[in-house]
């Protein structure tokens, strides 16, 4: 894919801005670097999930000082793409973007945070869902030419 396929700006969201869309911001930043400008925000705001903390730093990304955000509180809304991981998320990418110039993409994304059980099996819901969106940006984005050693391999 040549690099002018690529979008410029990225906008990822879901319901509480604090697992899916700051783990698939975090996952495409690690991707692209600076070459994608990517943001992420939720219908509401949420506090910053501790496990999906814990499962990104497993594979080396720290999402520690995310700091959840809104809808209402983009100060641009400049995106090439907006991908919405929740149906609510999704109902707000499509008003937002009513009249602009962009493609809205609807990544339905399991909320990891409603797996009970031990706390192994709640961590091994928060992974499946980090590989799957590391998964869908790599096929969605792929790299142009990143050196292997940046690269995570979904398990």
């Amino acid at each position: 894919m040549p690099a002018s396929d690529l979008p410029s700006a990225v906008l990822f969201a879901c319901t509480m801005n604090a697992i899916r869309s700051p783990m698939a911001e975090a996952l495409m930043r690690h991707y692209h670097g600076r070459q994608i400008w990517v943001q992420s925000v939720g219908v509401h705001k949420g506090l910053l999930d501790p496990f999906a903390v814990n499962v990104m730093d497993e594979i080396g990304i720290d999402i520690s000082r995310h700091q959840p955000s809104t809808f209402d509180e983009l100060e641009d809304t400049s995106f090439d793409v907006v991908i919405s991981l929740s149906p609510e998320a999704q109902h707000h990418a499509v008003e937002m973007t009513r009249a602009m110039a962009c493609d809205v993409e609807f990544w339905n994304t399991l909320d990891p945070s409603l797996i009970e059980g031990s706390r192994e099996t709640r961590l091994e819901a928060y992974r499946h869902v980090r590989d799957q969106l590391s998964r869908q940006i790599l096929l969605r984005f792929p790299f142009l030419s990143v050196p292997a050693s940046q690269h995570f391999q979904a398990s």
